[in-house]
């Protein structure tokens, strides 16, 4: 431990009350106008219109100094490494969405094209996501169920699902969902909306994506098992899902579950030899690729379909499509679920982003991310995309391989390309049950999570809660309702916590200019007749009351029983005086007008006395610390107001002390100042407010023995 250094200091000036510290810093009174402050926002110049476009398009700045010899060589084998890991997991994820295999293929490279032009990060890998991906899929089937596309086989006098026109329809809902969220992405960036994002807590989003990976496993076990249950909606619908994958298992396919299992162990070898191998490999073996590929021999020479029923991913046109408009009057039934998938998947590439920029140096800009997102989610449901985000997964191998740029997400994109123009149709006899064990696979590292409530109940015990409760109302309702009902718990913590602050009484330590609570710390005395008062929250219509009542609690002054007893000695005394002049006018009535005067005449008359002086057992001053407090609303300014006046009457004044700059606004436009209440009551310190009192209180006791001599 580094050895303690006594230095000291000494700072000689006056007390410094509010009047005259403006005084001092000479404050200016002139403030910008809103009107004044459009017009400057609107100002048009050539140097602000060359810095807003190049902050818009963010690849024009940084491209032309693009650095070959530092930088190509990693961001290539980056870009090939990440875009080999594209290909299953895209094809995987399209299975979340509900949408045929190559949608994710087309869903890897629009949105990450359109990205490497407008995005700021350096290392996020765009494009496919498991939450993202299962939330469109909740989005998709509820508004194009199986049963709405029901047609009778004469071949086999059954019911049959119409697959083609089914699909269609899904694809149609998924592309008009995308493209909604990424309009409101836009909208919101465009009015520098980037800080919705703090209303997304990392214990939140961590909750909240766990409980977005058991949507994702129990979506998926139907292609393990080679099953078809029934698509349930609504609150609880997991629980129906689980329940009835349960009634299901006798009729297992035992081909598809032998492929599930196979693919799934195999997985895990392969990744668990990849992490060990990892410090020796200068770039990760592409598991999942060879996965593909050699379910994809396997299944065409054994012919798993034909032979044992195992459903494969089917026909994978090649080329890209034609942009097409999305279908506008699906944008009523898909509004609140494209602005959830708006909100999450900023929440979790901004998220993601911060922590690169903060480990490489450099700035991420929130609301040009959103309007990144938001252009690569637009663009994208033009050419039949579903929404995107950021994967962790694949950044982290974006950054391991060397990747140091956004080109290295660019040649992702075009390794996609390749794919899609010229080997996608090879992959039409992959089995979907090996892209669901992909997708298990690929979710330990959100099952990993599940560590953060033991650190979290050692570090903070809200946030351990919020992380559960948002995990149990992501799981027991939709994501899209899960994350609503987060946000609102999250909230309401928030809410919680400044209803109950704690409340402290402050001492003084022993020569210094430091106040701490009395009861935490035993070497920190009471100033004599001074109380100092704080609260750890700051002071509005939710907690004010309670202030009140804290203040009273901690004082040991009953102030409502003080004024009403004070009021009751007065109304007795009023009463006597009323009395008394009764009396006299009686006896000059009864003297025929001539008052009977008798100086050494006693009455049986009580006399009531009206103490001036204060309780001695009551302070003199009580310093209410206001630094904690940021803000101040109408009802918190009448609370202090009301505070100054009541123990004001009993004796006791009240001074304010540490307020920030703003508060004191607060308590100017509030009508807490007048002609009797100035900002001399106003302190810059504890220690200031502490000083005046005790000057005070020596005065007083000297104007007192002066009347006694």
């Amino acid at each position: 431990m580094a050895e303690r250094r006594h230095l000291s200091y000494n700072v000689q000036r006056e007390i410094l009350d509010e009047e005259a510290v403006e005084e001092m810093a000479e404050k200016s009174d002139t403030k910008t106008s809103l009107c004044q402050k459009v017009k400057t926002s609107m100002r048009c110049s050539g140097p602000r219109m060359k810095s807003c476009f190049l902050s818009s398009v963010p690849v024009v700045s940084w491209l032309p100094r693009y650095s070959f010899r530092d930088n190509a060589l990693g961001d290539l084998i980056s870009g090939m490494s990440v875009g080999i890991m594209q290909l299953p997991q895209g094809m995987a994820y399209a299975l979340l969405a509900s949408v045929p295999a190559v949608y994710g293929l087309f869903s890897s490279f629009y949105p990450v094209l359109v990205y490497f032009i407008f995005g700021t990060s350096k290392h996020i890998s765009v494009g496919t996501y498991a939450v993202m991906s299962v939330m469109i899929g909740g989005v998709t089937e509820r508004l194009a169920p199986d049963s709405n596309f029901m047609s009778w086989d004469n071949v086999t006098n059954s019911s049959v699902v119409d697959i083609n026109l089914r699909d269609a329809e899904r694809v149609r809902v998924a592309v008009a969902v995308t493209f909604l969220s990424g309009i409101f992405q836009i909208l919101l960036g465009l009015v520098q909306f980037g800080f919705v994002v703090t209303y997304l807590s990392d214990p939140l989003v961590r909750g909240y994506t766990t409980g977005a990976a058991i949507h994702v496993i129990v979506s998926q076990l139907k292609y393990t098992f080679g099953i078809n249950p029934k698509r349930h909606s609504g609150p609880l619908a997991l629980i129906y899902t689980v329940l009835e994958l349960c009634y299901l298992i006798p009729d297992t396919n035992t081909g598809t579950l032998v492929v599930s299992v196979v693919a799934i162990v195999g997985l895990i070898a392969a990744k668990e030899l990849n992490t060990y191998l990892g410090k020796k490999l200068p770039v990760p073996i592409p598991v999942e690729l060879i996965a593909v590929i050699i379910a994809t021999v396997v299944s065409w020479q054994v012919k798993l379909e034909e032979t044992y029923g195992v459903d494969v991913v089917g026909v994978i046109p090649s080329g890209l499509q034609p942009p097409v408009l999305p279908t506008f009057s699906l944008f009523s039934e898909v509004i609140g679920d494209a602005f959830a998938l708006s909100v999450v998947g900023y929440g979790i590439a901004i998220s993601l982003g911060r922590i690169f920029a903060l480990k490489y140096g450099y700035k991420v800009d929130s609301n040009q991310e959103l309007i990144a997102l938001g252009l690569s989610n637009s663009v994208g449901g033009l050419f039949q995309c579903f929404a995107v985000s950021c994967s962790m997964s694949r950044s982290l191998v974006q950054e391991s391989t060397g990747g140091k740029t956004q080109v290295a997400g660019a040649l992702s994109a075009l390794v996609i390309l390749i794919i899609t123009l010229w080997i996608g149709r090879l992959f039409e006899d992959l089995p979907k049950a090996v892209l669901a064990a992909i997708i298990f696979v690929n979710l330990h590292g959100m099952m990993k999570q599940f560590m953060d409530i033991r650190a979290l109940w050692k570090s903070n015990k809200i946030d351990m809660v919020i992380w559960v409760v948002t995990f149990i109302l992501t799981v027991l309702l939709n994501p899209d309702l899960g994350l609503a009902a987060a946000i609102a718990f999250s909230m309401l913590t928030v809410i919680f916590r400044t209803q109950l602050p704690k409340y402290s009484l402050l001492g003084k330590l022993h020569e210094t200019d430091i106040y701490m609570p009395l009861e935490d710390y035993g070497q920190v005395k009471q100033v004599p007749g001074v109380l100092i008062f704080r609260s750890s929250a700051t002071l509005y219509f939710a907690n004010a009351e309670m202030y009140q009542e804290a203040l009273g609690e901690k004082s040991g002054i009953d102030i409502t029983k003080c004024l009403a007893a004070k009021k009751k000695l007065e109304a007795k005394r009023k009463r006597h005086e009323k009395k008394i002049a009764k009396k006299a006018k009686k006896e000059l009535k009864k003297n025929g007008g001539v008052m009977d005067v008798e100086p050494n005449k006693t009455e049986d008359v009580a006399v009531i006395e009206m103490d001036d002086e204060p309780d001695p057992s009551l302070p003199r001053f009580i310093v209410l610390d206001l630094s904690p407090v940021n803000f101040l609303d109408t009802v918190g300014v009448k609370t202090l107001r009301n505070i100054r006046k009541d123990y004001g009457e009993i004796g006791i004044e009240v001074v304010l002390a540490g307020c920030q700059s703003g508060v004191v606004d607060n308590l100017q436009t509030g009508g807490f100042f007048n002609d009797k209440v100035t900002k001399s009551c106003l302190f810059v310190s504890v220690h200031d407010a502490v000083l005046h009192c005790q000057s005070a209180i020596v005065q007083r006791q000297k104007d007192t023995l002066a009347t006694y001599f």
